[in-house]
């Protein structure tokens, strides 16, 4: 088994493996079940500082994203996506796929979207439904500052749907403080439990919404309207992934218990970024970096391939390229979640120095020595 140092799927920690071992009841039936579910679903709601209801969906992170579209869009909509990144534009197609009519408001990917510059744009333009954002766009490591841009766009009459999959956990995201309409999240991340599940919160502009459409929602699947009444009815709209949703609260539960997650995986990325830059490589973004995720340019001297195949075959360490219009030209380190721990940090940093030296990369620096240095974690236990 590789190590895991992906931005997502990243490690799972031994209690939710276990978690996700308890024996079987039969969730359509089992009242108790009905019960732990929606215990869980209020904990993420406490983890995510919000009275707004989570629902938990039996499908990975990106279902949470298709469905919030699905069940917001009616034919003719006009909606505004913001796009810094690949998965930011992506939210277009899911707009398109349900008949309404995408805005997209593009700026360069290399940097965080303005609220002063975005609020010039709205200033002009009207009638959007909803818009939606990414709070980390992992395929560059773009953070997005949701907790300026959010407020900006409800100031408009605009809900907001934001992809934080790649962030919660990691940084900071508040709910209410963010006035968020619509949150998705998913397992595999920061959260650090296998992949497999979406999660959403919805507020209550958003059921109202919902519940004013004039068309019915055009999936049965990626719609959110049927879970309501879920609980008094106690019936799932589907058989629900009874051993997912097990290891999804242990893992609820370890980042509870976790008071220094945030500062830890401020440290670990701002430490991990710095040691990059002082051994001479280039990140690929110029500001708005995540503490979940590092990217760096691919060097000249070597190719993406190379660096991943070699961290795998002689390290056992996994990496990651990326995709898209980044495909072979960067790669990432991901510091999110079970991930973003000095020991792994300072291995991954180590066999990646290595690795470069070997394919003929020259560095300024050792870069775990480096990042050791920047990275001392203090008595506290960060």
């Amino acid at each position: 088994m590789y190590k895991l140092m992906t931005p997502g799927p990243t490690q799972v920690q031994e209690n939710v493996r276990m978690a996700r071992a308890r024996e079987c009841t039969n969730p359509d039936l089992d009242e108790e079940f009905v019960e732990f579910y929606k215990e869980t679903c209020g904990q993420a709601s406490r983890l995510l500082h919000t009275s707004n209801e989570t629902l938990i969906l039996g499908g990975e992170g990106i279902l949470g994203l298709e469905a919030a579209c699905a069940s917001l869009t009616e034919p003719g909509d006009k909606v505004l996506v913001l796009d810094n990144g690949i998965f930011g534009k992506g939210f277009a197609d899911f707009v398109s796929i349900y008949g309404g009519e995408p805005e997209l408001y593009t700026v360069d990917g290399k940097n965080p979207i303005d609220p002063k510059a975005l609020e010039e744009f709205l200033k002009g333009r009207h009638g959007y439904k909803y818009a939606t954002l990414v709070h980390c766009d992992t395929p560059s490591g773009i953070l997005n500052d949701i907790h300026a841009l959010c407020p900006l766009l409800k100031q408009y009459g605009i809900l907001t749907v934001v992809d934080a999959v790649s962030s919660m956990f990691g940084e900071k995201v508040d709910v209410d403080e963010a006035q968020i309409d619509i949150l998705c999240g998913g397992s595999q991340k920061a959260v650090s439990a296998p992949p497999g599940l979406a999660f959403v919160t919805i507020s209550e502009d958003a059921k109202k919404v919902m519940a004013a459409r004039k068309t019915p929602i055009a999936s049965f699947y990626a719609n959110l309207k049927i879970f309501d009444g879920y609980y008094e009815a106690k019936w799932f709209p589907y058989t629900m992934p009874i051993s997912d949703i097990y290891g999804l609260q242990k893992a609820f539960c370890n980042i509870e218990e976790d008071d220094k997650m945030l500062l830890r995986h401020a440290k670990l990325g701002e430490s991990c970024r710095q040691a990059l830059i002082d051994a001479g490589l280039t990140l690929y973004l110029e500001q708005g970096f995540s503490n979940t995720v590092t990217v760096f340019d691919v060097p000249k001297e070597t190719t993406a391939e190379a660096i991943l195949e070699m961290m795998k075959k002689e390290h056992n360490i996994m990496l990651a390229g990326s995709f898209g219009s980044l495909a072979g030209q960067v790669i990432r380190i991901g510091h999110m979640g079970a991930n973003a721990n000095f020991a792994d940090m300072a291995e991954t940093m180590d066999a990646l120095g290595q690795t470069l030296e070997k394919l003929g990369v020259p560095l300024n620096c050792s870069l775990k020595e480096r990042f050791c240095e920047l990275a001392k974690m203090q008595p506290s236990g960060l």
